[in-house]
């Protein structure tokens, strides 16, 4: 949840902010907090030596850690003042106002002369996912199509399969497979990739993306680690929050036996499973769409302060 001391910069203002310590510093405690709380399961498995196949995924596939995550940062257009730590971060500068007080901000100018087109990027392709129509009648099949016809059936995760190798071929050739999401269909299997609907490639990929995708649900919280330290990190926390909600249904309606971590299969080769599965596709649509507007006013705020 955004503070009420900082909002999100999801439009542009004027003239920048300035808080005063007393200001931020509750502010970055509160939210240090809720990283802490997010993150603990990964990181008593870390020094476990232990790993979670669905729930550390977040974290292996983005590359990131949550000590990373923990860094807070309020976004473009806001000026910390006596920000010790911030003033030695990349992407910061730091300068003394008129009264001789050190005031931190986020460098928007050189970010955009580096990462421009990163910013300009990941604007377009949410606004052009947000334009399209919600399509539902996926039911997770790319996480089948990825071990079809494998003969390592473990080549993806250490977990067994569901309905065994056959099971698993037969739903696959029992459905058309419809994805939309090229960080998904590019391990699909050599086997399994003439099955979809459409051939997709890096190139297309911003004319493909669709808001019912999992998967592009789950990369709004890549695309706020992508840009960051310009996302606020309210924001990049709640993508988070929804990417592992996404996640454990992405891996429930898997053709993996994931009941060993607590979890119930989505069966989506009944129609019970269909329809469960398509319920919370339209749901988590509805919540990644909020985020997706943030992320454009966030961009947009970028540019506005550079």
């Amino acid at each position: 949840m955004s503070s009420p001391a900082i909002a999100d910069a999801t439009v542009a203002s004027d003239a920048p902010r300035v808080l005063s310590r007393s200001e931020w510093a509750p502010v970055q405690d509160l939210f240090h907090a809720r990283v802490d709380a997010a993150t603990a399961g990964h990181r008593e498995r870390r020094d476990a030596g232990e790993s979670h196949a669905v729930e550390d995924f977040l974290y292996e596939y983005n590359s990131t850690k949550p000590s990373q995550l923990r860094r807070w940062h309020p976004g473009p257009g806001i000026v910390l003042r006596d920000a010790d730590a911030q003033a030695g971060w990349k992407w910061y500068r730091t300068q003394a106002s008129a009264a001789g007080v050190l005031e931190t901000t986020f460098d928007a100018a050189a970010f955009m002369a580096k990462r421009g087109t990163t910013v300009d990027f990941v604007e377009n392709l949410m606004k052009r996912t947000a334009e399209r129509p919600l399509h539902v009648g996926c039911f997770g099949l790319h996480e089948w199509a990825m071990v079809y016809k494998s003969g390592d059936p473990e080549r993806r995760h250490t977990l067994p399969l569901r309905l065994g190798r056959e099971g698993t071929d037969a739903v696959v050739e029992a459905h058309p497979i419809a994805c939309t999401h090229f960080d998904a269909f590019r391990f699909f299997t050599p086997e399994a990739r003439p099955l979809n609907a459409t051939e997709l490639t890096r190139e297309t990929q911003v004319a493909s993306e669709q808001p019912g995708c999992l998967h592009a649900t789950m990369d709004l919280f890549k695309w706020c680690l992508k840009l960051a330290p310009a996302m606020p990190s309210e924001l990049q926390q709640d993508c988070f929050d929804l990417a592992l909600e996404v996640r454990r249904v992405d891996m429930r309606a898997s053709p993996y036996d994931v009941s060993s971590y607590g979890l119930e299969a989505i069966a989506i080769e009944t129609p019970e499973g269909k329809g469960e599965y398509a319920a919370l596709q339209r749901d988590f649509a509805r919540r990644g769409a909020a985020l997706r507007l943030r992320i454009v006013g966030a961009c947009q705020s970028i540019r506005a302060a550079a």
